[in-house]
């Protein structure tokens, strides 16, 4: 069950109607304008909760997304690269977000560092098709997951400050 936290940000991102994919088109566009909407609403509730944790942008045709999320943990800031691409079944799939500087160094990680997504959010996803869009995807799938590199940091299993791998032992 979702934290009080959770359930705030989600509160504050608003659901999506258009049931459109890329291969829509000018619902695609309308689709594309709702999820502007939703993660512009979304970055302003986390300046406001002083929780600026991410950054992103998609190509012209909003297929392929990409930026930076970082975390802040014993102040230092770790940072990373993040990126996905909206799956032609859009919205009914969700997209599979990557942390490419993060491939191979976790359980919970796929090749090409795609995070794990499949046990808690995926079906979440499922069940609030069309509502559901990028915000929250990432409040409910990256958010939850990003934290955890901190175990990964300087004295543990391999990053330094800067976010770069150390390998085993730091």
């Amino acid at each position: 069950m979702a934290d009080d936290a959770t359930r705030r940000a989600l509160s504050g991102i608003p659901l999506l109607r258009a049931q459109a994919g890329p291969r829509d088109g000018e619902r695609w566009r309308e689709r594309l304008k709702e999820e502007y909407q939703a993660l512009i609403k979304y970055v302003e509730n986390n300046k406001q909760a002083d929780n600026d944790w991410f950054r992103l942008e998609s190509n012209k045709d909003g297929t392929r997304w990409f930026g930076k999320c970082w975390y802040i943990h014993e102040l230092l800031k770790y940072e990373f690269d993040v990126e996905f691409d909206i799956p032609v079944t859009y919205p009914v799939t969700a997209p599979e977000v990557a942390i490419p500087e993060l491939d191979g160094k976790t359980a919970k990680m796929y090749r090409g560092g795609k995070i794990c997504l499949t046990d808690h959010f995926k079906p979440l996803w499922a069940r609030n098709v069309p509502k559901f869009g990028l915000g929250h995807l990432m409040a409910l799938g990256v958010s939850i997951w990003v934290p955890g590199v901190e175990r990964l940091g300087p004295g543990r299993e391999g990053l330094g400050p800067g976010g770069e791998y150390l390998g085993p032992g730091g």
